[in-house]
């Protein structure tokens, strides 16, 4: 479904559900995590893509203070309401939380925005590791701030939207799913440091693969995970090794030659999870130079190790991701493939090629059903361009 498609359909949506036209439709992609597999919290690196799978939004602003918000995905027919003056604290499992949450991170940023009336829909997977939370926070920022003359900077909304989940929500996540959806370029991968909160640059995929995204049908919650438990164990570890190495402010200062040498300093636990990270960053360097040396097949090999570790060190797999990346070694025209995201569930990422991507998709569904007895969703992904506003 092409981009004109769904703007057209989310328009008339919202003509549908309020009677009457939006002023602004914004729309940002949901992403993929390529390798840099939870580095963003420990200021590492990351290679991730903007996908063509996106949430868009149409609002229009309104007078008074009741804000009314309504999504394809939804159940029943009636807008959900909330009023600007009572959304200081998160209703438990409401979808709407990501958007009051952008709300609340606007206003201590010394700005405010008015009622308005806004459909949302989707063609990100929920709860599957394609951040569809923060492309629902992204398109709600994007959409305020045509709507209600609002400028930041391409950054700062991309905090606004962890400041969303960081402080509103309470999953302690990093800056990568925003950055991703605000900063994807068509074809290549984003290639971030999270230490200075840039893009470094856009790294392009061989050209000849595609990405199959293979759904491991395990919801992941990251606020009810162990995501926050896994970050703590980070910080564990930076704070033993940091006792004797003072220079050391986070794990992309760690070495796996000083991780190793200090070791004993640690649990065994928070050592493990600190070879993850370390590992990771390194495995994305490993990775930008590949693609730029035009080694595909390096780069594939990075993506089974990082898996690998994703098992064995940090233990955010499952029995179906693992079957996943399993499964892509026996299936001609796979090179690498791993899970991606916060993990817990969710989806796994393929390194396919091209051609034969169809019967790819075909032959890890078979299998997938065979062995789990459950029905696996694949996608194949364009990678694509970072969120848009405009006025309609």
């Amino acid at each position: 479904m092409n981009k004109t498609n769904t703007e057209k359909q989310t328009i008339e949506l919202f003509e549908k559900v309020y009677g009457s036209k939006p002023e602004v439709f914004a729309r940002a992609p949901g992403r993929l995590e390529i390798l840099g597999n939870h580095t963003d919290y420990n200021e590492g690196v990351v290679l991730s893509a903007a996908v063509n799978q996106s949430t868009e939004v149409a609002l229009k602003s309104v007078k008074g203070k009741k804000c009314r918000l309504f999504s394809s995905h939804q159940k029943g027919d009636k807008p959900v309401e909330f009023n600007l003056d009572e959304i200081d604290k998160a209703v438990k499992g409401d979808w709407t939380n990501y958007v009051k949450g952008v709300i609340c991170e606007i206003r201590k940023r010394g700005k405010d925005i008015g009622a308005f009336d806004a459909v949302v829909t989707s063609t990100v997977p929920l709860s599957a590791g394609m951040s569809s939370s923060a492309a629902l926070e992204v398109s709600s920022c994007y959409a305020f701030s045509k709507a209600f003359g609002i400028e930041f900077s391409s950054p700062d909304w991309a905090r606004i939207g962890q400041g969303s989940e960081n402080n509103y929500i309470g999953i302690k996540s990093g800056l990568l799913d925003q950055f991703s959806s605000i900063f994807g370029k068509k074809d290549s991968l984003i290639y971030c440091d999270f230490r200075t909160v840039e893009v470094i640059r856009n790294v392009k995929l061989h050209a000849g693969y595609v990405l199959v995204v293979a759904n491991s049908m395990v919801k992941h919650d990251l606020v009810d995970s162990d995501y926050n438990v896994r970050r703590q164990s980070c910080e564990k570890a930076v704070a033993a090794i940091k006792k004797k190495h003072p220079k050391v402010k986070a794990l992309r200062d760690v070495s796996l030659e000083l991780l190793e040498k200090e070791k004993g300093l640690m649990d065994r636990i928070d050592y493990l999870r600190a070879l993850h990270i370390v590992g990771e960053n390194t495995r994305v360097v490993q990775g930008v130079k590949a693609l730029d040396d035009g080694d595909v097949v390096a780069f594939g090999k990075l993506l089974y190790e990082s898996h690998e570790s994703s098992r064995k060190n940090f233990e955010n797999s499952c029995p179906e991701l693992d079957y996943l990346v399993e499964l892509s070694k026996s299936i001609p025209g796979c090179i690498g493939a791993r899970l991606s995201g916060g993990g817990f569930g969710g989806i796994s990422i393929h390194l396919v090629e091209d051609k034969q991507a169809e019967k790819y998709c075909d032959r890890i569904r078979s299998a997938f059903k065979l062995r789990t007895g459950k029905d696996t969703e694949t996608i194949i992904c364009g990678i694509g361009e970072g969120a848009t506003v405009k006025k309609v």
